[in-house]
């Protein structure tokens, strides 16, 4: 067969994104060795938002309601999203590749947050190896490495927008989490504060808890609790994850089609999922937040998602 002026590397890509197209939902794959593992999430529509009573049942503070509403039916596309958060070694090879840097990063000093300079993704104040996932990651920090695994693969990495991440976290459930309304199971499920929390951090024996041992009182290795019906680990807790998305206070007027809200307040961006510091309250596939993009936090990490 002539292929005239069509390039081997045309070829190899042709043949690429023929076979992203024809994988089924739930085909794990990677673009490359170091790549983060990604999954095939399937197209549908859910319900967005959080539940009627669900905030009352879950004590949440009156300052902190009704930011996840109106409930709104979201048509999302298929796309891929990472089955775990991106690791501390994966993000270490984007930084080292590109030099990024850090001026220092949030952490908790009993009566609230505060920028430690020597602390970074490399050293957050806790221990970690490269099988945790990164933190002390910013927005910025979070969308120049999509850019640069896009760049690395020839494939397009991103961000998951919100309405992506909460489908993902859903994965199909109308409960508060994946595994069911109840916040006293999370442990099996999720690495929130727990009884090791209290043990082991320094000022939490004041904090809010759920009553179990989750085995991990900082951050777990990314897959060390149960995925959900996607087969995606660590949707609530471990760390925060970015999105994409500009903060809005409430859904009204926000997309229905899957794709990021990009009017509202864009020096913010929603952060989901809670984190190794969380009550049961925080882990909720409906729970949202917003935070200025240059910010990095030792909780607060994210995923990547590649569209097919």
């Amino acid at each position: 067969m002539k292929w005239g002026l069509v390039s081997v590397s045309m070829l190899v890509a042709l043949q690429s994104t023929t076979a992203a197209q024809d994988r089924a939902p739930g085909t794990v794959f990677k673009d490359c060795a170091a790549c983060p593992e990604m999954v095939v999430i399937p197209a549908g529509r859910f319900v967005m938002g959080t539940i009627p009573g669900e905030e009352e049942r879950e004590e949440l503070s009156v300052l902190y309601r009704n930011r996840s509403q109106p409930q709104h039916g979201v048509n999302v596309p298929r796309f891929s999203a990472g089955k775990f958060e991106v690791t501390r070694g994966q993000y270490r090879a984007f930084a080292e590749a590109t030099g990024r840097s850090s001026d220092g990063c949030f952490v908790w000093r009993g009566a609230g947050f505060e920028k430690d300079p020597a602390r970074d993704w490399r050293d957050p104040g806790y221990a970690q190896d490269d099988t945790h996932p990164a933190v002390c990651v910013s927005w910025d920090d979070a969308s120049a490495y999509a850019r640069w695994l896009s760049k690395k693969t020839g494939r397009t990495y991103r961000l998951l927008t919100e309405a992506e991440w909460e489908y993902a976290a859903r994965a199909g459930t109308t409960t508060a989490r994946f595994w069911g309304d109840a916040g006293e199971r999370s442990c099996g499920h999720a690495n929130g504060a727990d009884l090791a929390t209290r043990l082991q951090v320094p000022g939490a024996s004041d904090w809010e808890i759920i009553d179990c041992y989750d085995r991990y009182a900082y951050t777990a290795p990314v897959g060390s609790y149960r995925a959900n019906a996607f087969g995606l680990h660590d949707m609530l807790g471990n760390v925060w994850e970015w999105t994409q998305d500009c903060w809005n206070e409430n859904y009204s007027g926000a997309p229905e089609d899957g794709s990021a809200w990009a009017a509202g307040d864009c020096v913010l961006r929603v952060v989901r999922g809670g984190s190794w510091e969380d009550a049961p309250l925080g882990l909720r596939a409906a729970y949202r937040v917003g935070s200025p993009t240059v910010i990095r936090v030792y909780i607060r990490g994210f995923r990547v998602a590649r569209t097919d």
